[in-house]
């Protein structure tokens, strides 16, 4: 793309889609190394995770600590903030002031979940160690190598192609890619019949198999993201790397099934917002609000 783009041939952004997931993939293979999958080795799965996060301009170390606070604490309600989507119980939400609620509605909103969020959190948020800043100095370096590398690769091809050029095709296909990894990460964890529990109640196992969804996706798209749709395996074991989760499907067909989706219905759960304790599901902003009303005027 880029030698096309710089010879004038414009119409090779029209594959700026099709890089964007090949970018996703690379994506998949570093969590992967995250979390000790893609090789036998440690060493081997972390020194290829830190090479991949400057493709990625995620640094790697910070990235692979805070998911595997998210895998540890996942449906957890006491132990919420790291690497998942915020979200707040009915209660915590009309216990907010005005301004906190107004902010909070804006994040949820599906345009800057997928849109803004992921520029923001792709672009300024990885560029330091946002969450670990005291947690040592291995992510400081993390963080601040994997931005020098990454600039190191973007000046030389800023020196051949130009900046314009090299804006054209290396933002695009990166916002592409980080808008699709949170949609599919948004979807994960963020759907109605969710599992989320107090600390006293909570179950690793079961917030790990209930908790998250198996996203039925046709090919190529199970090739380009990697089968992370098979989620709620993955929870289970993370170790089982992601060519082998349509094993454990052909093996026990009875998970097909488990917090089933297809893409189209991916659409209703960005609508939802609030975790119902009462209910035990996640819930619109519409919903709260008409409970609410009905709980006010109720005689």
């Amino acid at each position: 793309m880029l030698l096309a783009v710089d010879r004038g041939y414009y119409a090779a952004l029209l594959l700026t889609p099709l890089a964007g997931l090949l970018l996703l993939r690379t994506f998949i293979i570093q969590h992967d190394c995250g979390h000790g999958a893609f090789f036998r080795k440690r060493t081997g799965n972390d020194w290829t995770g830190r090479a991949l996060g400057v493709l990625t301009f995620t640094p790697y170390d910070c990235w692979s600590r805070s998911h595997t606070l998210h895998h540890a604490n996942t449906g957890n309600l006491d132990a919420r903030g790291f690497g998942d989507v915020d979200t707040l119980t009915v209660k915590e939400f009309r216990a907010l002031g005005p301004i906190k609620r107004l902010f909070y509605r804006a994040y949820r909103h599906p345009v800057v979940l997928l849109g803004i969020g992921p520029a923001y959190l792709f672009l300024l948020r990885h560029r330091l160690p946002i969450g670990l800043m005291r947690a040592g100095s291995k992510y400081w370096v993390s963080a601040l190598a994997t931005n020098v590398a990454t600039a190191v690769v973007l000046g030389c091809l800023i020196f051949v192609f130009g900046l314009v050029t090299t804006t054209l095709v290396v933002i695009p296909t990166l916002l592409i890619a980080a808008s699709t990894g949170v949609w599919l990460f948004y979807i994960q964890h963020q759907f109605e019949n969710a599992h989320w529990d107090r600390r006293p109640d909570w179950s690793f196992h079961e917030a790990a198999f209930r908790g998250s969804s198996h996203l039925d996706m046709a090919q190529p798209l199970r090739w380009f993201t990697g089968n992370i749709g098979i989620h709620h395996v993955h929870h289970l074991m993370s170790r089982i790397p992601f060519y082998r989760l349509p094993e454990v499907l052909r093996a026990f067909p009875e998970l097909r099934q488990v917090n089933r989706f297809t893409v189209p219905q991916t659409l209703r759960p960005l609508m939802l917002a609030l975790w119902d304790e009462d209910e035990r599901r996640l819930i619109t902003f519409r919903e709260a609000a008409k409970r609410s009303f009905e709980a006010d005027t109720r005689p």
